[in-house]
């Protein structure tokens, strides 16, 4: 039996040896000590008796028996020789008893080097065995800003909390999200038991993962599996039976493959500009009616944010009375968002706009599991190919309002106030500073956030007297108060002199005549993986600013010709060579930040005085929200 396995490993091995020769690679195993930096630059660590996975084994410490294997580890020597013999006894021995004793070996970025037992790792490979025990010593390279190197260390960071190897993935952060995912707090150790039911869970998703073709993706099967809780759960994989799995991997299989792009969103920037009343171009002509639900996590009358949706609603059905009806649901708790979403495609909505980042989870798992209804949802930032998002960039009216702001600075002293630290609130902040210092270039901008558990907006006006104050961008009907926009205190009072406004009715007209010309349809049919986001601004109409009589008539006019350069894509807020908090964020007069550049933008400007907040600081409200959209600084 022996030598019969050896021949038929043979043949593995020359077929995998002549498939590297045509492909230009090294035909043999890996040697550790070919790709070691120089001594000095490496720390070893003694990790004790490890399992090892197979799959990580990629090859040798030293040269000596390098050659002697395919890179596959399969054996290439002629049958006949001592090696030939040695290999066949340990193939006999691990049918009849199983091979027990560790082999020794090298770790160096997660992936193993054996010093001691080439031949075991090749006889357990050949079996397709899923790990071995070896003794195995770490080598921990230096930091440097290389990615590799980032994710290594996020790695053994996480090992430190869960002695856990078999898990990689290709993004940085994502250990952290993992930890987060089963529900574990950020440096909580994990039990045994912690490790037994992950290592079950994960080796029965990977398994149907691969039986599924996913070793033909770029995304690892640990993307994939991150993936797949966040969106479902932890607990689901337990849950479900293995054809259920099996649906639920199936029907995922697009979140999959948009994991490998390396730019997984693609931007529309601007509307599709012509008009055409044609709603069969993506639902039945025999349809009499587009139903619209729109899902609200409050009510209009305590956000100042839902109630702008639900003007966009009301304005969606004044201007196409005949096409389309509208629904509205107020989800009032996170916890009920999948029944809300349920009943909205019970009672025959097509089309569904989830209003609030937070929802964007629910929102992908009803789309996959509804195929023929469209969800969108309001974030930024959000690769999901499944549904599609919409935002406004409210940025650049912000630049405006900080324009504006620095030209009324005349103790050089703003004051903003923010919400949530999310992908797009930064931006803003940053814009309203750029636009303050682009008038003013003394003026301070300080930040304070909302929605910390300390703020206090009486004590904060006090302490630093600005001259103008950015509060939220509206009122609600039912709020008497005038601590909106940007305005100064007049003693106790405020005096309003402008306010951003985002007009989702005429953002949520455009995206409906997106569907009726039918580039909805072509969009998805584009051979592309990319997830879609629309983001509309000035120069859409779906973005602007209002301006207070109080305004002084220059300020006025100033903020005009600002609106008009932008509008005409003539300017744009972050053009030139930008300063953060830290130093230069941009170093090219010449060049302007990219879309993505703005909507990822996790710094703050240099004329800012304040800091991203972390979670932890925030009331317990902004959690789901921070949870899905967040955005972190950079250190220093």
């Amino acid at each position: 039996m022996g030598k019969e396995d050896y021949a038929k490993a043979v043949r593995l091995g020359k077929k995998d040896y002549q498939m590297r020769m045509l492909r230009g690679v090294k035909p043999t195993l890996q040697v550790l000590d070919d790709i070691l930096p120089e001594k000095g630059s490496y720390a070893e660590r003694p990790l004790g008796l490890v399992q090892i996975p197979i799959d990580l084994i990629v090859g040798t410490k030293n040269a000596g028996r390098s050659n002697s294997f395919s890179g596959n580890f399969m054996p290439i020597l002629r049958e006949g020789t001592e090696f030939a013999a040695k290999w066949s006894g340990l193939s006999t021995s691990h049918v009849e008893e199983g091979i027990h004793t560790p082999i020794k070996a090298y770790e160096f970025m997660n992936k193993f080097y054996v010093e001691e037992g080439n031949k075991r790792v090749s006889v357990m490979k050949y079996f397709e065995a899923d790990s071995i025990w070896g003794e195995v010593t770490r080598i921990i390279p230096k930091r440097t800003e290389d990615k590799e190197n980032k994710i290594y260390f996020e790695f053994l960071d996480f090992y430190e909390l869960a002695p856990i190897n078999y898990v990689w993935f290709s993004q940085e952060g994502s250990f952290g999200k993992l930890q987060e995912a089963v529900g574990k707090e950020p440096g909580e150790k994990w039990s045994e038991d912690d490790i037994r039911e992950f290592s079950f869970a994960y080796n029965r998703f990977a398994a149907e993962f691969r039986l599924q073709g996913g070793n033909k993706l770029k995304a690892t099967v640990g993307d994939a599996f991150l993936a797949f809780i966040t969106l479902y759960g932890y607990e689901v994989i337990s849950d479900k039976t293995t054809s259920e799995l099996k649906e639920l991997i199936t029907k995922s299989w697009e979140e999959f493959e948009l994991l490998q792009e390396e730019q997984g969103i693609e931007l529309k920037m601007k509307p599709n500009q012509e008009k055409k009343s044609l709603l069969s171009a993506i639902f039945p002509i025999s349809a009499p009616k587009l139903k619209i639900a729109f899902i609200y996590e409050k009510t209009p009358g305590t956000s100042a944010w839902t109630y702008a949706h639900e003007l966009g609603r009301l304005y969606l059905e004044q201007t196409f009375p005949e096409e389309l009806t509208t629904v509205s649901f107020e989800c009032g708790t996170q916890e009920n968002i999948d029944e809300i979403i349920d009943g909205a495609i019970a009672a025959g909505c097509n089309l569904i706009f989830t209003t609030t980042p937070s929802f964007v989870q629910a929102s992908v798992k009803a789309a996959i599991a509804n195929p023929d209804v469209r969800i969108m949802n309001c974030s930024l930032h959000t690769s999901h190919r499944y549904i599609r998002t919409y935002y406004a960039r409210m940025h650049e009216a912000k630049f405006l309002m900080g324009a504006m702001a620095g030209a009324m600075a005349e103790n050089n002293r703003l004051l903003y106030i923010e919400d949530y630290p999310i992908y797009g609130s930064i931006a803003n902040i940053n814009a309203f500073a750029l636009g303050a210092k682009m008038i003013n270039p003394r003026v301070e901008v300080y930040l304070e956030w909302s929605a910390r558990k300390d703020f206090d907006i009486d004590r904060k006006i006090r302490e630093i007297g600005p001259a103008c104050i950015s509060g939220k961008d509206m009122m609600i009907p039912e709020e008497a108060s005038r601590f909106f926009g940007l305005y100064h205190m007049e003693g106790e009072n405020p005096r309003n002199l402008a306010m951003p406004i985002c007009h989702w009715g005429k953002f949520y007209e455009q995206l409906i005549r997106t569907i009726m010309d039918g580039k909805w349809k072509s969009d998805d049919n584009s051979s592309t993986t990319k997830a879609i986001n629309y983001w509309w601004g000035l120069s859409s109409g779906v973005i602007d600013v209002i301006c207070s009589q109080r305004l002084p008539i220059g300020t006025k006019r100033l903020s005009e010709l600002l609106k008009a350069t932008i509008s005409s894509e003539q300017f744009n807020p972050f053009s030139g060579i930008l300063y953060s908090q830290t130093g230069v964020a941009q170093p090219d007069p010449d060049k302007s930040l990219a879309p993505e550049e703005i909507m990822r933008m996790d710094w703050l400007a240099e004329n800012v005085i304040g800091a991203i907040p972390k979670t932890e600081e925030l009331k317990e409200q902004a959690e789901p929200v921070v949870r899905q959209q967040g955005v972190k600084q950079k250190e220093g």
